[in-house]
């Protein structure tokens, strides 16, 4: 279930909610009990592997990786 982050324009602390993405619009109260809220724009880091060959192990493609220019 999605993370969302947001931040009480009342006391200023920045908490967390776990909640399902349609009800991600939903206002959130703070846990000191304020409604004053905000959602906060967060980055999102994705880890792993790729299964896409890299650029150098001969991979690539497209115009300049493919070949194709002269």
């Amino acid at each position: 279930m999605p993370r969302y982050e947001y931040r009480c324009r009342t006391c200023g602390s920045t908490f967390e909610v776990s909640r399902p993405m349609a009800e991600s619009s939903a206002p959130a109260d703070c846990p000191a009990g304020h409604d004053d809220t905000v959602k906060l724009l967060s980055a999102v880091a994705v880890g792993g592997t790729s299964s896409a060959p890299s650029p150098a192990a001969g991979g690539g493609g497209g115009c300049c990786g493919g070949g194709c220019c002269s």
